[in-house]
């Protein structure tokens, strides 16, 4: 007899495999109908066999056959196509009919995005590219002005030209009135011997003095980088302190700078320090020293690695040497692009400047122990300029120092009442370098905060040691000098990794620290250790309403918390005169 299986089909009493068996005995409702269908319409089995083996009743088989005659759906319904990826596009089919309408008035997928924003729709131009190219639509060919339809257009502002400027009545908001106040501190700094003695290059256009009075403005406000000045191309502020109908687009700043080389970077410095001492600025004795490496990205310039101190790494960047003047709190001398070879000479470059503007030595220079070798310090003390520096601490002088009994110590008090370690142990004792003629002092310090001894070397032979830790303590200053000059005048934003633009940029660096404590000093007491980033927040960065009128310029500062400060200072008492803008004298007012 025949076998029943558990669906009802009957096969023969023939054992099969479980292959055959799959076919056979279908289990899933949809295979069942295929393999029925399959015996009736391909083999020609007749209707009552095929139902009986597959467990349909006669008339419910005859239906199934009647519908895969007459409804092809029911016919594809056995072998799906699998379709990868999204098979909507749901962003696209709703501006599909706009996007098509609108390609056909000839916009290009940037005007389409902006119409269908306009009209509340959210599309990418990614989107847009893809929906066109499904509708078989090419690329616009390139078209001119004319062509585009009609949108708001960025706004052209004038072509800077001294000779164009407007010396007119009339009145204009600026949001740098705050920088007016450093012409009555330039008063005394006649820019044009400075720029004489420079050789700065200049046109018709835009003189040399006009240039550097835009590059300058810059600097002072605390702009990131020269390409910022877009932001105030229509400021009539900035172009009158300036000199200028407007002030000069990025494209001229940058290029400008190229046009300067080293030389002219080593007259402008010159000519600005004599300059500046005369302004007010006094110089001080003694000088703190250090290297800084200002970071380049980049693969394409030929530069040496160089220890980035904020990084903790070596990496590509230009070299800069510094000194700042520790009475003063300024930055009074720098030098880009030091070779590695010649990092070691250096401080002899600064002492022949020095010496050159000032017609002394230095009196004492303050530095570490990477800034310069044995035989340069021997150097230093034969012109009989004293230094502190530190040494380098090796494991075998490690030993020697531990090894040392208590009663070689003595522990000395610092004068600074905030410092949480006042009372450290010192060990003095002369000592003999290789390269180095006569005896050096050391000084090993210990229980001053490090896990380590500190090790200073000096020619100072009868100054107190208390006195020479808390020296060497305040050298830390030039690291604020440097932050300051990174945070506020923005030195590590590179426009460009070419060296010889970081040098003049450098150079203008200088010029705005010295102007910044100038201004510190005028204003007294409470802003006389303020970093320029203080003093400009809190003085400089205030709007005003300027009125030119035939014969003056008057200045009305926005009221503000602490214009006492700056009306205490004295800076607008009296009219200060602008040879630059008609000869027309500068007022200030406060409200």
């Amino acid at each position: 007899m025949p076998l029943s299986n558990r669906n009802g089909i009957t096969d023969d009493p023939q054992p099969t495999s479980p292959e055959a068996q799959f076919f056979l005995a279908p289990e899933s409702p949809l295979q069942r109908q295929y393999e029925a269908l399959r015996c009736f319409f391909v083999e020609g089995l007749p209707s009552q066999e095929v139902a009986t083996r597959f467990a349909y009743s006669p008339g419910a088989f005859r239906v199934l056959c009647h519908e895969f005659r007459h409804d092809p759906s029911k016919r594809a319904r056995f072998f799906q196509t699998i379709r990868r990826g999204p098979q909507t596009a749901p962003a696209r089919d709703r501006v599909r009919k706009l996007a098509v309408a609108m390609r056909k008035k000839n916009l290009s997928v940037y005007d389409i995005q902006r119409e269908l924003a306009a009209a509340g729709h959210s599309i990418s131009v990614n989107a847009l590219s893809i929906l066109l190219r499904e509708e078989g639509f090419a690329r616009l060919p390139r078209r001119r002005d004319e062509e585009r339809p009609t949108i708001i257009k960025p706004e052209a502002a004038a072509v800077a030209d001294v000779r164009q400027i407007n010396l007119a009545p009339r009145s204009f908001r600026t949001r740098v009135g705050g920088l007016f106040l450093f012409v009555p501190l330039m008063r005394d700094i006649n820019l044009s011997p400075v720029l004489e003695q420079a050789r700065l290059p200049g046109s018709k256009m835009i003189p040399a003095e006009q240039a550097l009075r835009s590059l300058l403005a810059l600097k002072l406000i605390g702009k990131e980088r020269n390409s910022h000045v877009m932001d105030l191309v229509f400021d009539q502020g900035i172009a009158l302190f300036a000199g200028l109908n407007v002030v000069p687009k990025r494209s001229y700043l940058a290029a400008y700078s190229s046009r300067i080389d080293r030389r002219a970077n080593l007259r402008l410095m010159g000519a600005w320090f004599d300059e500046v001492q005369g302004a007010g600025l006094p110089r001080g004795s003694s000088l703190d020293l250090d290297f800084h490496t200002v970071p380049a990205n980049s693969q394409e310039e030929p530069l040496e690695k160089h220890y980035v101190s904020s990084r903790s790494r070596s990496q590509k960047g230009v070299l800069v040497f510094l000194a700042r003047d520790a009475t003063e709190r300024v930055l009074c001398y720098a030098n880009a692009g030091v070779p590695k070879a010649q990092r070691a000479d250096e401080v002899e470059r600064f002492v022949e400047f020095w010496h050159q503007h000032t017609g002394q030595l230095p009196a004492e220079l303050v530095f570490d122990s990477q800034l310069t070798t044995q035989a340069h310090l021997n150097r230093l003390n034969k012109q009989h300029i004293r230094f502190i520096t530190l040494r380098r601490r090796s494991k075998k002088m490690l030993g020697e120092i531990w090894s040392r009994p208590a009663s070689a110590w003595r522990r000395i008090t610092l004068p600074a009442l905030t410092r949480t370690f006042r009372t450290p142990k010192v060990l003095d004792e002369p000592i003999h370098l290789k390269r180095y003629e006569g005896s050096l002092r050391q000084l090993t310090i210990i229980e001053l905060g490090h896990e380590e001894p500190t090790i200073i070397l000096t020619n100072h032979l009868r100054t107190a040691p208390a006195t020479l830790v808390t020296r060497y303590a305040q050298r830390m200053l030039i690291e604020n000098g440097i932050s300051e000059a990174i945070q506020f005048f923005h030195l590590d934003a590179l426009s460009s990794m070419v060296g010889l633009k970081v040098d003049f940029d450098l150079q203008i660096t200088l010029m705005a620290s010295s102007l910044y404590r100038l201004m510190a000093e005028r204003i007294g007491r409470e802003y006389q250790r303020a970093q320029a980033k203080k003093i400009f927040r809190n003085l400089l960065d205030v709007s005003a309403t300027v009125q030119i009128e035939q014969r003056q310029i008057t200045v009305r500062l926005d009221k503000r918390a602490h214009n006492p400060y700056l009306v205490a200072s004295g800076l607008a008492d009296h009219p200060t005169p602008m040879p630059w803008f008609g000869g027309k004298s500068l007022l200030f007012r406060f409200d």
